[in-house]
């Protein structure tokens, strides 16, 4: 377990954030999370941290707001966990965020449109500082055992191990290096998108009809950046996707979710939304309907999208087959989408653009970024370009070869 632990904790500060000697590092987690933070702290002072601050967020509390807290107080959040957020970017600080719930069923039960409006421990200052890239920042998962029991009907920690570290290339001589390979090959896809100078994708499939305008210059990028801290960070482990911020005044029609979302604690599933110029106009699903009209309520620009997002079948996530309810794994097995904050670093020079110029340019702001899976072998992707030819871009999750071409009338 600690060789697991080590190989992992490695790859996570050297190929996720590029940990520099002297920075701080924050890391956000759960106590089940444990043994992970301790590798993770081990590893990062051995490079020389200056400080290694860890928060432990608390589910029950969490749960027992929902049940009793007064409804208007529920989208408070502590300002001085704000503060810490903000406090780490000025320092040029890193940040580690872990995924994996303990126990995934707490929330059941509960009145979903009260737990929708809780959005502990998302805070609007730690997405703001990951958006604006003043942070080097990665967000990972850690196997527990009642994840596993989700996933797999049984309490087989060891099996859910298994596939994190296939996802995560540790089963692989050199992870590190393995990571490099994958980046360059998504790259390659997203530079092949961009010079494709596209003006709208359109999704259809079972339950799914729905145009997204795109900005235009906008670039589709990885999940690799380069932050103000001037760090390489991929900034989610495991990565399988391509993406860029759509126009938030630019979406027509209805797209129907191909997985079910785990929202806060609450499992949305057969999710159906519509959309009119840009925007969210009804809301519909099988369960967990009312946490998601919640989380929308809670801001106006919770209801236009702020990113699109494409996975090809070569995913290892895709392939088997599985849904984690855990959405750092299932928006890497397959196209998605995120309604709230757009992603601005796809606008050339955007950093040196004001928060309104980025708005008028389509570029949607919220407090929020919550992805729901859109993708599937009977969704198909195509595009218009702004000369007005078509192109194909994903049939059967397999990349096209017309997206490479001159497209058609």
């Amino acid at each position: 377990m600690r060789d697991r632990l080590d190989r992992y904790a490695e790859v996570v500060l050297d190929a996720g954030l590029e940990f520099r000697g002297g920075q701080i590092l924050a890391i956000d987690a759960l106590a089940a999370h444990a043994p992970l933070v301790h590798a993770l702290t081990e590893h990062a002072y051995r490079r020389g941290a200056g400080y290694v601050d860890v928060w432990y967020f608390e589910p029950e509390a969490k749960a027992s707001r929902v049940r009793h807290a007064e409804r208007r107080s529920l989208v408070w959040t502590p300002p001085w966990l704000d503060r810490r957020y903000e406090d780490l970017a000025a320092a040029g600080g890193a940040l580690i965020s872990i995924r994996g719930d303990p126990d995934p069923g707490l929330l059941s039960g509960l009145d979903g449109d009260r737990a929708g409006l809780d959005r502990m421990p998302a805070l609007a200052s730690r997405i703001k500082a990951q958006i604006d890239t003043r942070v080097a920042w990665t967000v990972v998962c850690y196997p527990t055992a009642e994840w596993a029991r989700l996933v797999f009907g049984e309490p087989d920690v060891e099996r859910l191990w298994r596939d994190i570290e296939h996802f995560m290339r540790l089963d692989r001589p050199d992870p590190v290096a393995a990571w490099r390979d994958r980046m360059a090959e998504l790259r390659r896809h997203a530079d092949r998108l961009s010079r494709l100078d596209l003006d709208s994708l359109h999704f259809a499939g079972p339950g799914t009809d729905l145009t997204i305008g795109l900005i235009p210059g906008a670039l589709w990028l990885t999940s690799e950046q380069t932050g103000r801290t001037g760090q390489l960070n991929i900034v989610n482990l495991p990565t399988e996707e391509v993406y860029t911020t759509p126009d938030r005044t630019r979406a027509e029609g209805v797209v129907t979710s191909t997985r079910p979302l785990e929202l806060g604690g609450v499992v949305v599933e057969d999710l159906r939304l519509t959309f009119a110029a840009g925007r969210i106009v009804e809301v519909r699903a099988s369960r967990g309907a009312d946490a998601v009209r919640s989380q929308l309520a809670v801001d106006d620009g919770a209801l236009s999208l702020g990113e699109v997002a494409l996975v090809d079948r070569s995913s290892p996530i895709g392939r088997t087959g599985r849904t984690y309810l855990e959405s750092l794994l299932d928006e890497n097995a397959t196209c998605h989408l995120a309604w709230g904050t757009g992603i601005p670093n796809v606008i050339p020079g955007w950093l040196e653009r004001t928060s309104g110029q980025l708005r008028d340019l389509g570029v949607n702001q919220a407090p929020l970024h919550t992805d729901f899976m859109v993708g599937g072998p009977d969704v198909t992707v195509t595009a218009r370009r702004r000369d007005g030819t078509e192109v194909d871009i994903l049939h059967g999750e397999t990349w096209q070869p017309d997206g490479a071409g001159e497209g058609r009338r």
